[in-house]
C-alpha cells in the first residue's frame, strides 16, 4: 500500500473535494425503503456524488462497483448488509479509495466493529466529520473477507433462513432458524493449527473472526479488526444443548467479554481442517470447504470511520 495518500491527506481531500460514489443494494432488508431518503442525507452534506447506483439484481453488484470505481472517487459508498460490503471489501482493497458505509442488513457486524452510527442520519455524518482508517482484511485461502468465516450449523442456517422471516424479525431470525436446523445437525471435528501448535475440538459450530461481531452480538470487547489478529472460537461442543444453551447465554450476558475469559484461539494465520471435509461461510458466500488456511492482511482496506475510532 505504498502509492496510497497518508490517511490524513485522504481524509482532508475527502472534506475538500467531496469526490463520493455510491451503490447500495436496494434488494437488501433496508435498501430499497431507505436508499432515496440515504441520497438526501448525503446530498444535505454537500456531497454531490459522481455517480449514483441501485443494485437491484445482486448478480450485477460488481458490475456497479466497477463503474463507481471509475468514476475515481476517494470515497466509495456502499449501503446494503454484511454479504454487500463484504463484496465491497473486497473490491477496494489495497486501493487508494475508502468505504463508506450505509448499514442497511440485518445485523451489521461489519458496520459495528467500526464503531459507526447504526442510524442512516448519523452514519452519513461519518462522511463529512469521520476520518479514513485501513483496517485489517482476512483471508480465507485465496478469498478475502471482511468480517467472518464459519463452519457447522450456521452455514445451514444462512442456506434456510427465510427471507421474508429476515425482513419480519431482523437479527432473530437466525437464532430462531437454528432450533429448527439444530436437531438433526451433526457434530464435526476441527483441528486448528496455529504457531505449530495443534488445537482439537469436536462442535458444531465454529467461527474465525476478523471484526468484534457475529449475528449483531459482540464476540469480545477486546477483540479488534484493526489489531493483526483472527480469533478462533466455538459455540458450545458437540451437544446440541449445549450449543443451544452457550448462543443463549451468550445473547443475554455478554458472556465472553474477553479474551482471557473465553475459549478462543488467537494467531495471525491459522490452518482448519475438519472431519468431515466442512463447507464454509466466508462473509455470507459458501464457496470453499476444508482443509483451508486463513491469515490476516494488516491494514489490508481503508474505511470511513468516527473520530473516535482507534486506528492502530
Amino acid at each position: 500500500m505504498s502509492d496510497l495518500r497518508s490517511k490524513a491527506d485522504h481524509t482532508a481531500a475527502i472534506r475538500r473535494d467531496r469526490r463520493m460514489a455510491v451503490v447500495v443494494n436496494t434488494r437488501s432488508r433496508r435498501g430499497r425503503r431507505h436508499y432515496f431518503e440515504a441520497l438526501d442525507l448525503i446530498h444535505r452534506q454537500g456531497f454531490e456524488p459522481l455517480g449514483e447506483f441501485s443494485v437491484v439484481n445482486p448478480k450485477r453488484l460488481r458490475d456497479h462497483l466497477d463503474k463507481a470505481l471509475a468514476l475515481e472517487p476517494d470515497v466509495l459508498v456502499v449501503g446494503g448488509g454484511d454479504g454487500t460490503l463484504s463484496s465491497a471489501v473486497r473490491h477496494i482493497a489495497h486501493r487508494d479509495v475508502a468505504l463508506g458505509v450505509l448499514p442497511l442488513g440485518t445485523t451489521n457486524n461489519f458496520a459495528r466493529s467500526l464503531g459507526l452510527p447504526l442510524d442512516l442520519p448519523g452514519a452519513i455524518r461519518v462522511f463529512s466529520e469521520g476520518k479514513v482508517a485501513d483496517i485489517d482484511l482476512g483471508m480465507a485461502d485465496d478469498r478475502p473477507f471482511a468480517n467472518l468465516a464459519s463452519f457447522g450449523v450456521s452455514v445451514e442456517v444462512a442456506g434456510t433462513v427465510k427471507p421474508w422471516l429476515k425482513r419480519l424479525l431482523g437479527r432473530p431470525a437466525y437464532p430462531l432458524t437454528a432450533l429448527r436446523v439444530l436437531p438433526g445437525h451433526q457434530p464435526f471435528r476441527a483441528y486448528i493449527t496455529v504457531d505449530g501448535k495443534r488445537h482439537e475440538l469436536l462442535t458444531h459450530q465454529l467461527n474465525i473472526a476478523n471484526g468484534r461481531f457475529h449475528g449483531g452480538w459482540q464476540v469480545a470487547r477486546d477483540i479488534s479488526i484493526d489489531n493483526g489478529q483472527l480469533v478462533a472460537y466455538q459455540l458450545g461442543s458437540g451437544k446440541r444443548l449445549r450449543l443451544l444453551l452457550e448462543t443463549l447465554a451468550r445473547a443475554t450476558t455478554g458472556r465472553w467479554r474477553s479474551l482471557a475469559g473465553g475459549p478462543f484461539v488467537v494467531g495471525r494465520e491459522m490452518l482448519l481442517e475438519t472431519d468431515p471435509p466442512m463447507a464454509a461461510d466466508v462473509d455470507g458466500e459458501v464457496r470453499l470447504r476444508t482443509p483451508i488456511r486463513l491469515r490476516v492482511v494488516p491494514n489490508g482496506v481503508r474505511v470511513m470511520v468516527p473520530e473516535a475510532f482507534v486506528d492502530s
